[in-house]
């Protein structure tokens, strides 16, 4: 294993995020005062620990580490892009993945921050004066701008489905992942623009905005998913890291991820995984789904399998027309 990777893919926590290098000159960033650092595992321990990355994963992942830019992760659907988030959390101790699931309606605001006027208005009109009023109550960072508090050390923020946002979000991004930095107009207006606002870390988590900026000091591991249902402009692609995760290619190796999800239960399930590729010949499927298939029909008794594992697994896609 070259001795620059920090992500090595081995699945064992160990404390090699404290060998990166400081950041080219051109991705410094220097927000503060530093945070120390949320305790916790990555928040989704089973995947993390079975996850079997490839040698271009984790190659791209340590670019992205070591240049501060985002990873864009693309490939079909059941090959893992998502969990890699949490395996590199796992292994590199960085804590809880921020979680932010994208759809068609979502927002960089959504991403930032969430501000509640009304409840505001209504607390502030039946219990408090306003100059001894807590706006830090009424403002929750969202996954994005949770991720870009000054922590001593680089958060991963899994940006899922990145595809599917509106066309504007991914330009959106690009000045906030320059910049490393965001305002929030609501402190900024104030004659004391600093509060203790709740993070995307959960209830009891709150911490001290000053001058109504967020300005990172490490910058975050940002790891954005697309199932490749749409084309991102240059002006963003050249800003990121890539890397394509592609389905399993044999038996041997699909056979070594069941083993590494379902132990003992894993036994005598070549016919199935031989299945699974019988029919991926002819649409799309997911790993997942021949997970699922194994341990049903572990537990199910049924002598037909090959029937049971079928309806299990359908297509994602129309199948191909072999004509």
């Amino acid at each position: 294993m070259p001795d620059w990777l920090l992500y090595t893919g081995s699945r064992r926590p160990h404390d090699g995020i404290d060998r990166l290098p400081p950041p080219p000159p051109w991705r410094a960033f220097h927000g503060g005062p530093v945070l120390p650092f949320p305790s916790g595992g990555s928040g989704n321990e089973h995947q993390a620990t079975t996850y079997r990355p490839s040698d271009d994963a984790v190659q791209q992942v340590n670019a992205a580490l070591y240049l501060r830019r985002p990873l864009l992760v693309t490939g079909p659907p059941g090959t893992g892009k998502s969990t890699l988030a949490y395996a590199v959390a796992h292994e590199l101790g960085l804590g809880p993945v921020l979680h932010w699931p994208i759809t068609s309606r979502t927002t960089l605001r959504d991403g930032l921050y969430q501000y509640d006027p009304l409840t505001r208005l209504y607390a502030a009109g039946r219990t408090e004066a306003p100059s001894e009023e807590d706006i830090g109550r009424y403002i929750r960072l969202g996954p994005l701008g949770t991720a870009l508090l000054p922590y001593e050390r680089p958060r991963v923020l899994l940006v899922d489905e990145i595809d599917k946002s509106d066309i504007d979000l991914p330009n959106d991004l690009l000045t906030i992942f320059e910049k490393g930095e965001y305002e929030l107009p609501e402190l900024t207006r104030r004659a004391d623009p600093s509060a203790d606002v709740m993070t995307a870390d959960g209830p009891g988590s709150r911490v001290t905005v000053t001058a109504g900026t967020v300005r990172c000091h490490a910058f975050p591991l940002v790891v954005m998913t697309s199932n490749g249902e749409r084309e991102f402009p240059p002006a963003f692609l050249r800003r990121c890291v890539t890397v394509e995760l592609r389905q399993p290619s044999g038996e041997a190796e699909l056979a070594a991820i069941v083993r590494e999800h379902l132990g003992p239960l894993a036994d005598q399930s070549d016919d199935l995984v031989r299945r699974f590729f019988e029919r991926s010949a002819s649409g799309t499927l997911a790993t997942d789904q021949l997970l699922n298939a194994v341990y049903l029909c572990r537990h199910a008794g049924t002598e037909d399998r090959r029937a049971l594992a079928d309806r299990i697994m359908p297509y994602l896609s129309e199948p191909i027309d072999d004509d």
